[in-house]
């Protein structure tokens, strides 16, 4: 594993690097430099990461909570430990100020160790006539996860933590406009997680169109567009496979006479940014 962030970049399949036989570019939106080559997933390498993350699910399924809780919160350490990168490469490739870059890495941060806390306790009720019944939660399998542009770590963490926490494995694809520390991420916890429990691809809309289709990825999770959403919701239809929605848009703020529309105005603008996810039609 290279500990040079601003080299070269891999995708993460069954906890080893892993090339591709093509290519593209990440730009910086600042400069418009290309600052790095990117791996293409092909269509074989997705299978081969989806095999590998239903190879891995049995036994991390099986391992105590305590022991998956034990690891998501050493992924928070991880970003942590490697924090000053992460904030450099991140205002590289998506562009955000210093302060942005901070606050998600942060977040990203205490985002594993208080998700590294939730345990999975069954709900029991009782019924009048004595019976018991009790709902228990238990993994699917293979998550598929697809990120969006404006957060790219925050976002991709807000998905591995409570899917690995729940005992489920996962394959994650960035967006290629922001790929560079989500393939970073994968690259360091090779050395956290067992192999195949995450695995990081990166590409384009066909990436995505594979994913959303794949007949062996239990669930899709994905944050972006209403565009892309429904294009993910009609694909995921054809094996029934659950999805989580997390799609574009504003809702409606009411400003009261009793409020001073230019003391509030400043947190309705953040409340508005930090809820639209973008307009990137891209898987």
């Amino acid at each position: 594993m290279t500990n040079d962030f601003f080299a070269s970049y891999t995708m993460t399949i069954n906890g080893e690097g892993v090339s591709s036989a093509t290519e593209f570019e990440a730009f910086n939106p600042a400069t418009e430099e290309v600052i790095a080559r990117v791996p293409q997933a092909s269509r074989v390498q997705l299978d081969e990461a989806v095999s590998a993350a239903r190879t891995a699910f049995p036994l991390w399924s099986a391992r105590p909570i305590a022991e998956r809780q034990a690891l998501v919160a050493k992924i928070g350490d991880t970003i942590e430990a490697h924090a000053e990168d992460f904030m450099r490469l991140l205002t590289r490739e998506q562009g955000k100020a210093r302060a942005g870059a901070e606050w998600e890495i942060a977040g990203s941060v205490i985002w594993c160790r208080e998700i590294a806390k939730q345990s999975l306790l069954p709900h029991i009720k009782t019924e009048p006539d004595g019976r018991i019944i009790e709902t228990r939660r238990v993994p699917l399998g293979v998550v598929g996860a697809i990120t969006p542009w404006n957060f790219p770590v925050l976002l991709a963490i807000w998905k591995i933590a409570p899917a690995l926490v729940a005992g489920n494995t996962m394959v994650l694809k960035p967006s290629p406009y922001t790929p560079l520390c989500t393939l970073k991420l994968g690259e360091l916890l090779r050395d956290v997680l067992p192999p195949g429990v995450l695995n990081v691809v990166s590409g384009g809309n066909e990436l995505g169109a594979w994913m959303t289709a794949h007949p062996d990825i239990a669930k899709i999770s994905f944050t972006g567009s209403t565009a892309t959403g429904r294009k993910i919701m009609e694909s995921s239809s054809v094996n029934l496979k659950r999805i989580t929605l997390e799609l574009g848009g504003n809702d409606p703020a009411i400003v009261l006479p009793d409020v001073e529309p230019k003391e509030i105005a400043k947190d309705l603008f953040w409340v508005s940014a930090v809820s639209t996810n973008g307009t990137d039609l891209r898987l």
